[in-house]
């Protein structure tokens, strides 16, 4: 069951995703608006070329910029590490507020002007006229996006579940020779290897970097478009473990985990790798993991 206390889905912070929202709901309001507004009588909008369409359009135009500029602050702050589910509604209630201000002030300066004609009494039935509007044109491509990206990300997870199963050059061999698969946004395989030469996975946006041992010793990485939470889902019974927003450890490889004054730190004792901070949020799981091993 989902709480508000949980914490978002990274793959709504992603800045791709943030966007495409955008794109929707400019796309839905725009349609809703010409649908609706021939309807209605609680609204001022006009269309065609009066003076009131491009007092209109001005609108229009400004509470866009308001919600571009809210999602590039959102993806400003998506390396909080406590951004939850509660945060993310808030912050779309924020934005249906300051849209409805904006539509109130609107109306007001049009009547001053002689823009629009009045049609509602009082500044508080035009504000709740406004909050209808605007949470229909908000919320529900708001609604629908995050649901088409949440089955997204399911099918991306469902398509590593089972890492066992892959074509390779030679046998896979149970509980000896585990081999880890990454898949790309695609459902494309794309890399394939033995969890024990794999030591950590990290996030870069939109794409995650696996670091592996090569046959010859030497430290390398591979990238490649997916998300690192549909990796920590796929692979929660394996010998990866989250231990930061950004990194995925192989608990087997950890030489040495050391107290530091902001928490812990995991050492691989490669000389090319810096040591990687274990988080408060999955500092206890670490540490259980790393003492059960």
């Amino acid at each position: 069951m989902i709480k508000f206390s949980d914490q978002l889905p990274r793959y709504l912070l992603e800045k791709q995703q943030i966007w495409m929202t955008v794109v929707y709901t400019a796309l839905f309001s725009l349609v809703f608006i010409l649908v609706s507004v021939p309807f209605s009588g609680n609204a001022w909008f006009a269309l065609g070329s009066s003076e009131a369409f491009f007092y209109t359009l001005a609108f229009v135009l400004i509470a866009a910029l308001i919600v571009v500029l809210s999602r590039m602050l959102m993806y400003r702050c998506r390396t909080l590490e406590r951004f939850t589910i509660l945060g993310y509604a808030l912050w779309v209630v924020a934005e249906v507020i300051l849209v409805s201000l904006l539509y109130t002030f609107f109306t007001y300066e049009g009547v001053r002007l002689g823009v629009i004609e009045p049609y509602l009494r009082s500044t508080g039935a035009v504000f709740e006229s406004a909050l209808v509007y605007t949470s229909v044109c908000l919320c529900v491509p708001f609604v629908f996006s995050a649901m088409s990206f949440a089955l997204q990300d399911r099918d991306n997870t469902i398509r590593l579940m089972n890492y066992g199963n892959v074509v390779s050059d030679r046998p896979a061999v149970p509980y000896t020779d585990k081999r880890i698969t990454l898949f790309d946004n695609n459902g494309v395989l794309k890399f394939s290897i033995s969890s024990d030469s794999l030591y950590f996975i990290e996030s870069d946006d939109n794409y995650i970097k696996a670091w592996y041992m090569d046959s010859a010793g030497e430290m390398k990485q591979y990238m490649l478009r997916c998300r690192l939470k549909t990796v920590e889902d796929s692979f929660a019974d394996s010998e990866l473990v989250r231990c930061h927003r950004k990194y995925i450890v192989n608990i087997r490889k950890i030489a040495v985990l050391k107290s530091v004054k902001d928490g812990y730190k995991i050492d691989f004792d490669i000389d090319s790798v810096e040591p990687i901070p274990v988080s408060k949020t999955y500092e206890q799981a670490v540490l259980a993991r790393f003492n059960s091993r």
